[in-house]
């Protein structure tokens, strides 16, 4: 409890005497989760319309002339008296709401208002400045139709800014004179040509905008009822409140009180506040947008949806026989707010209790209370050491029932042992954690459970320790599978996609942008008829001798033996997973999965893949240097560098040695390396024993650099193009290396502009460099798919990846 100095003594008078609610003070003022969530909607809707505009330009202008003319029609007598009533009424309606606040004594929100719409004035006014000076000529052209007009109009901005402040919406009468004031107003202008159709819309989402930041900056009046209410609220279900008190809130954030009756039971009352509906939504619905139906929760419901959902939950479960709180009753607050009165239980959670108090016995219990909810297909859904408690007398108590679900299907409950089994992992350890279920629910329940052990699929808390603890899962899946090694647990997939996924999309839709205006410079027909194909099917050769060297590299740093066939199928069965991964992923992905089928240990598969790239890196830094070398050498006898050559080392030294010097970065780098290092080596220690390995790992790394840039380079001379072979060489590893750090499939987009960029700056002209990226891209990303594809079905039905 705070001091006494801190705590509002709310006197009771309604009903059979004077209670006393011991609380808080509360906040005269709050700042909505609602508010913030409109401000956000509007901004991302001006935002979209902007760029929706910018694509639809000439749509948008027919539309715009069509509306000219639409209003052109109307008659001179009635334009004019639409301009005068509407510019009379857009200042007059504010102004008397105003001043029927102020006789209501809420100046506050009159001042608000005011707040608004000088914060819309000025920004309109900016955005209007920038707009004509920007040089930004369609937008420009959008908003004012190249006429002397205002493209935001700064007399409606700071109307709808200050309307929406004052909650004018909220007001019936108000709120239709307001929509008519502002419909004149626009009709006027319409009618004068001195707005456009996209202005308008931009004015309106602006003033929107303003005036929900303005509502949650300054915050708004709270409406939450007080304790007093609360009480009340209790009487009118029938019982006797003598005395409450204000406890801590829940973890969603909801009020809580203890309140004591007159035959001297006690009640635990939780009161929902309908401001705190959208509370968290955000995480809510990006979790609702990346996981897969079942396991998302609805991202908002209605204070009623809310408060039935919980009390359904309850009542199930003491029908089931759980030991949850016992619900009394519900009722809503006035209007604002809604409670449930449960009946009090001095508990504790088993957060707070020491690690040596959470016995064998603790644990069944808790494991006995989830096979009464699953018997009876309920689903608690979170699990957790603040909604598990015990009672005085030792026995399990669950809380939090508002998460749960009712008649939940298979994997609502598998979510749930999954869930626990990773709280008590993390608590107790993976080995109690999975003996004290096994009696209770059974190894083949547990099994069942084996494949939702996904950070994604636990809590908040669960994940970030999962994140810390690398090892918690996969130690839980191992005492699992020693329970039931022969169950057989088909692979769920909770998530939609993941971030990466995002991350791809989004930087494909870039290089998209960028592709497009090399691509416009092509003539296709041109490309076909005047390519010379000798050197096309030159550069198909090297491109499949790409594969092979692939093969022989991977095979050199394994020391077990590989068939090169079925090696070699891999390779090409690699270029198939481009498609839907990251060069850099994709690969080692596979190639890790097929060492593992050959019968490498995991950790061998790892490290082998983990030192053919640690070389191959090596490899193609050096390859550079010295192509870079030779390059800058080729205009003089003597054997001094490039200056371009000098300024990247230079650049290069710069950065590690700012790498070096902030702490944070160092840690990060040498632990990174630290990690690749303790596998690689010992692993290239094995290989460095057998001559016939070595020459397969450094032959076949060469082999594969050759092999590409004689692709690139037979693709230049396809087309005309004469530039030297060491010149082509910098170009593409440069290039490459660009492509491997894209997040794009296949580094799309980074490689083509990348290496178009490189043949230019060579000398080569831009339709031939950009014709000679394309085919290149063709033989080497494109034309391998379908093989890649056959292959990846050859080796997936013989069980080799």
């Amino acid at each position: 409890m705070r001091g006494i100095k801190e705590q509002d003594l709310t006197l009771d008078t309604p009903g059979t005497g004077e209670v006393l609610v011991v609380e808080p003070l509360l906040p005269q003022r709050i700042r909505r989760p609602s508010d913030a969530l409109r401000f956000l909607i509007t901004l991302v809707s001006l935002a979209a319309f902007v760029l929706l505009a910018l694509a639809l330009r000439r749509t948008l202008n027919g539309l715009e002339i069509d509306v000219q003319a639409g209003t052109g029609r109307a008659p001179d007598v009635l334009s004019a008296a639409a301009g005068l009533l509407g510019g009379v009424s857009v200042l007059i309606v504010p102004v008397a709401f105003a001043i029927e606040r102020v006789f209501h004594r809420d100046g506050m929100r009159v001042t608000q208002g005011l707040i608004a719409a000088i914060l819309a004035l000025l920004i309109s006014y900016a955005i209007d400045e920038w707009i004509i000076l920007s040089g930004l000529t369609d937008l420009k052209q959008l908003l004012t139709g190249n006429r002397e007009v205002e493209p935001l109009n700064t007399v409606l901005t700071p109307a709808i800014a200050y309307a929406t402040a004052v909650r004018m919406s909220r007001r019936t009468r108000w709120r239709a004179l307001m929509w008519t004031a502002l419909a004149l107003d626009v009709f006027a202008l319409f009618t004068a040509t001195k707005v456009t159709a996209l202005g308008v819309i931009l004015t309106y989402l602006v003033g929107l905008a303003v005036g929900f930041g303005t509502l949650y900056g300054i915050g708004s009046a709270n409406t939450r009822p007080p304790g007093s209410a609360v009480v009340a609220a209790l009487r009118r279900l029938g019982f006797v409140p003598v005395s409450a008190r204000r406890l801590e809130d829940d973890s969603s954030g909801s009020r809580r009180y203890l309140v004591g009756l007159a035959d001297d039971r006690r009640l635990a009352v939780t009161v929902l506040d309908r401001d705190r509906q959208v509370a968290g939504m955000l995480y809510r619905l990006w979790r609702r947008f990346r996981l897969n139906t079942e396991t998302r929760r609805k991202a908002i419901r209605s204070l009623r949806a809310e408060l039935e959902r919980e009390a359904l939950m309850a009542y199930a479960a003491q029908a089931a026989g759980a030991r949850l709180p016992r619900l009394l009753g519900t009722s809503e607050v006035g209007t604002e707010a809604a409670l449930l009165a449960y009946e009090h239980v001095e508990t504790r959670p088993i957060a707070g209790l020491r690690d040596e108090d959470v016995d064998d016995r603790l644990l069944t219990q808790i494991w006995e209370q989830v096979r009464l909810l699953h018997a009876h297909r309920l689903a608690h859904r979170h699990l957790t050491g603040e909604s598990i408690h015990v009672d005085d007398a030792g026995r399990v108590i669950l809380l939090d029932a508002r998460s749960g679900e009712i008649a939940a299907g298979d994997l609502l409950l598998r979510l749930d042992i999954a869930q626990l089994l990773a709280y008590l992992g993390m608590r107790v350890g993976p080995e109690r954690a999975v003996r004290s279920a096994a009696p209770v629910l059974g190894a083949d329940t547990l099994a069942g459970a084996l494949p939702l052990l996904q950070r994604i699929a636990l809590s908040r808390e669960i994940r970030a320790a999962a994140r810390r603890d690398r090892n918690l899962l996969p130690a839980i899946r191992e005492q699992i599978v020693a329970l039931e090694p022969q169950a057989t647990v088909e692979e769920v997939r909770l998530e939609r996609f993941r971030p990466r996924t995002l991350v791809t999309i989004i930087a494909g839709a870039i290089a998209l942008y960028i592709l497009l205006p090399q691509l416009s410079q092509v003539n296709v027909v041109s490309v076909v008829t005047t390519a010379n194909w000798a050197w096309g099917g030159a550069a198909l050769l090297a491109a499949v001798l790409s594969y092979l060297a692939a093969a022989i590299l991977l095979r050199g740093f394994v020391p077990e033996p590989l068939p090169l066939g079925r090696t070699m199928l891999a390779q090409f069965a690699g270029s198939f997973v481009k498609l839907v991964a990251p060069a850099a992923i994709g690969g080692v992905a596979l190639n890790t999965r097929y060492l593992q089928k050959r019968g490498v240990p995991p950790g061998a598969a790892v490290t082998s893949v983990g030192a053919s790239q640690v070389v191959g890196l090596t490899s193609h830094i050096m390859l550079l240097l010295l192509f870079g070398y030779l390059t800058g050498t080729q205009a003089a006898p003597s054997l001094t560098p490039s200056r371009g050559l000098l300024v990247a080392l230079l650049a290069v030294a710069v950065v590690f040695l700012i790498i070096l010097a902030v702490r944070p970065l160092r840690r990060v780098l040498t632990t990174r390396v630290r990690a690749l290092f303790s596998g690689v080596i010992p692993r290239l220690l094995d290989v460095v024993q057998s001559p016939r390995k070595v020459a397969e790992a450094v032959g076949g790394t060469l082999l594969l650099t050759i092999s590409f840039v004689i692709c690139l380079s037979c693709c230049v001379r396809a087309f005309g193009g004469d530039i030297s072979f060491t010149a082509v060489a910098v170009v593409f590893l440069a290039g490459n290396a660009i492509g491997s750090a894209a997040p794009t499939p296949g580094g799309l987009g980074a490689v083509e502009t990348a290496l178009s960029l490189g043949l230019t700056v060579a000398g080569l002209a831009n339709p031939v460099a950009t014709s000679a990226v394309l085919l290149f891209r063709l033989m080497t990303f494109w034309l391998p798919v379908l093989p890649g594809w056959a292959s990846f079905a050859y080796l997936q039905r013989h069980d080799a990846i």
